[in-house]
């Protein structure tokens, strides 16, 4: 498994429920890099969204040779009992649990905020991308729906089918068995990337299920799916303008962050 080296922050208006890529995590091997991105404008715009207090201020590029608490809070401690299990449901090999890696895979997700981190992908040598996410949306579903999820198999393909009528989002991507099963939904965060890939080219984008982890396990981390995409042109996942720095980092004066 390949460590990501970027991860986008996103964060979640509690009115509108909309999603905007604020922020950009890079580490070079020896240092984290935060700053705010241009989505950050289109939040303040809509939505009134304040600076984190982690970084108050926009305009700058935080680094530090620690990872940022709000990032690295949102990792399970490896000393917890269940450790061994968590990393079982993201399909995470013992000894590939980089920190980075773990929030790719896990979202990063806390019940007491409206934050969640993704992964920038990078074409492997054929030119495919790859990105893994938990289908969102299960505890609306009904227990039919639920019931077929747990009998889903490793590699078993999924379909993409927008569901335009939604009285409650029009955008919405669900994810369908090939019974015609709504299994789940894309989330909102990686769906403008997903349309994109999907009105270039439908034949490019394989959608199938990574893992199926059964309960006990939280419903969040039931169904982890594997998006491959074959680019055919210069297309680059989370390369438009809302992904983009705020401010240019080469020419900004940097704020050091300290943990303690």
């Amino acid at each position: 498994m390949k460590t990501p080296q970027t991860l986008f922050l996103a964060w979640q208006d509690p009115n509108s429920r909309s999603w905007f890529p604020i922020g950009r995590l890079t580490f070079d091997g020896v240092k984290y890099k935060f700053v705010y991105t241009q989505g950050v404008k289109d939040a303040q715009q809509t939505c009134s969204f304040s600076p984190l207090s982690s970084f108050p201020n926009l305009e700058e590029v935080y680094t530090s040779t620690h990872l940022f608490p709000v990032f690295s809070n949102r990792l399970m401690s490896r000393s917890r009992p269940d450790y061994a299990n968590f990393l079982q449901w993201l399909n995470i090999s013992d000894g590939e649990d980089d920190p980075l890696a773990v929030l790719a895979r896990s979202g990063g997700k806390r019940e007491t905020d409206s934050l969640t981190v993704f992964p920038s992908p990078e074409p492997d040598s054929s030119g495919q991308y790859q990105l893994y996410f938990f289908a969102h949306g299960l505890r609306y579903l009904p227990e039919s729906a639920i019931e077929r999820i747990n009998r889903l198999e490793a590699t078993e393909k999924l379909w993409l089918a927008h569901e335009f009528q939604n009285p409650y989002d029009s955008q919405a991507l669900t994810l369908h068995t090939e019974n015609h099963y709504i299994v789940g939904y894309c989330p909102r965060y990686l769906r403008s990337e997903v349309f994109e890939l999907l009105w270039k080219d439908p034949t490019s984008v394989d959608l199938c299920v990574e893992r199926v982890n059964l309960p006990p396990t939280p419903l969040q981390f039931r169904l982890l799916c594997r998006i491959t995409a074959l680019c055919k042109t210069d297309f680059r996942p989370f390369s438009s303008l809302e992904y983009q720095p705020l401010i240019e980092e080469d020419i900004a004066t940097g704020s050091v962050f300290s943990p303690y």
